[in-house]
C-alpha cells in the first residue's frame, strides 16, 4: 500500500485528536465508569475502526482493508488477554476506582508510543531480511504452545511482579505512600516526590510492551505494511480502556480464551513460516487474507461460546453443590 507522508501525518493527527476528545469528553473528570458509559464508548471505538477500514477499502482496495480488519481483530483479542494483567496491576497498587480510567488512559498512550517504536523496528527488519519471518513464525508457534500449557496447568491466580524498569524507578525516586488525586508529582518539605499514580501508569504501559512481543509478530504475519500494522494496533489499544470496564467482571468467564488465542497465534505462526519459505523460493502454498480473517473470527466465536457455556455449567454445578451442602 502506497502511503504518503501527508497521509501518515494526517492519520497521526486524527488519532491524537480522537484521544484528546476522548479525554475531554469522558476522562477529564475522575469518576467511576458505569457499564452504560463503557458500552457506549466501546461501541464508538469499534465504529471508528469500521469507518477507518471502509476508508482503506475506498482508498486502496479490498486487500489492505482485509489486512486491517484481520490485524485489528487479532490485536483486539490479544488485548483482552492483557486485561487480566491490568486487573492484577490495579489490585497491586490499590488504585481507587475513580482514578482507574485516568490510569488506563495514560497507560495505553504510553503503550501506543512504545509499540510504535517496536513496529518501526519490526518493519525495518522485515523489509531488509525476509528470513526474519522464520523467527517470527517459530516464536508464535512456541508462544501458542506455551499458552496451551499454561491453560492446562490450571494454575492459581498469579500476582503482578514489577518489571526492571519499575523497580529501578522506585529505587531511584522517592514516592508518596498514598495517592494525591490525579497528580503525578508533588513537592513536600522541599523534596519532589512521585506518586503511585505515575508508577501505575508506567506499569500499565511497560507491561503492555511485553505483550507486544507476541502481538507485533502476529500482525506482521497478516500484513507487512507498517501503516496498517500501526493503525490496527492504535484502534485496538485506544478502545481498551472502555473494554476494561465493560467486560472486566466477565473475564473470568472466558475460560477458554487462552486456547483460542493459542490457536490463532499458532495459525499465524504457520502462515509466517509458509510465507518465509515462499520468499526463499520453496514451492509452498500461502494462506490468503480472506481465509485468515474468517479463521480468526470463527475461532474467537467458538472460544467465546464454549467459554460461556462451560462457565454456566460450572456455576450450575456450584449452585447444586451448595444446595446439597445446605
Amino acid at each position: 500500500m502506497d502511503v504518503s507522508v501527508t497521509m501518515w501525518v494526517t492519520t497521526i493527527g486524527v488519532l491524537i485528536a480522537l484521544i484528546v476528545a476522548d479525554f475531554f469528553i469522558g476522562g477529564r473528570k475522575p469518576h467511576e465508569v458505569s457499564i452504560k458509559e463503557a458500552g457506549i464508548w466501546t461501541a464508538v471505538w469499534v465504529v471508528l475502526a469500521l469507518i477507518f477500514g471502509g476508508f482503506l477499502w475506498w482508498h486502496s482496495g479490498a486487500q489492505p482493508a482485509g489486512e486491517f480488519f484481520a490485524g485489528y481483530i487479532t490485536e483486539k483479542s490479544l488485548s483482552v488477554d492483557n486485561l487480566f494483567v491490568f486487573i492484577l496491576i490495579m489490585g497491586k497498587f490499590a488504585v481507587p476506582r475513580i482514578y482507574q480510567q485516568r490510569v488506563l488512559m495514560f497507560g495505553v498512550i504510553i503503550a501506543l508510543v512504545l509499540r510504535a517504536v517496536f513496529i518501526a523496528g519490526g518493519a525495518a527488519l522485515v523489509s531488509e531480511f525476509s528470513w526474519v519471518f522464520f523467527i517470527f513464525g517459530a516464536f508464535l508457534i512456541w508462544t501458542a504452545w506455551k499458552l496451551v500449557k499454561e491453560a492446562r496447568a490450571d494454575e492459581e491466580e498469579e500476582e503482578f511482579e514489577e518489571n526492571r524498569l519499575l523497580k529501578s524507578i522506585t529505587r531511584r525516586f522517592p514516592a508518596t505512600d498514598d495517592y494525591r488525586g490525579t497528580k503525578l508529582l508533588v513537592r513536600e518539605n522541599g523534596r519532589r516526590l512521585i506518586t503511585p499514580m505515575l508508577i501505575v501508569m508506567l506499569a500499565i504501559g511497560t507491561t503492555d510492551v511485553l505483550f507486544a512481543l507476541d502481538s507485533i509478530p502476529a500482525i506482521f504475519g497478516l500484513t507487512q505494511d507498517p501503516y496498517i500494522v500501526f493503525t490496527a494496533n492504535a484502534f485496538a489499544l485506544m478502545g481498551l480502556r472502555q473494554l476494561y470496564f465493560l467486560i472486566g467482571g466477565l473475564l473470568k468467564k472466558l475460560v477458554h480464551l487462552s486456547y483460542g488465542l493459542s490457536v490463532i497465534l499458532g495459525f499465524i505462526g504457520v502462515k509466517l513460516v509458509l510465507h518465509a519459505a515462499h520468499e526463499a523460493g520453496a514451492n509452498v502454498p500461502e494462506i490468503g487474507i480472506p481465509f485468515s480473517l474468517g479463521f480468526i473470527v470463527v475461532v474467537l466465536a467458538v472460544t467465546t461460546f464454549t467459554s460461556l457455556r462451560a462457565s454456566k455449567k460450572a456455576a450450575e454445578a456450584e449452585h447444586e453443590q451448595a444446595k446439597l451442602d445446605a
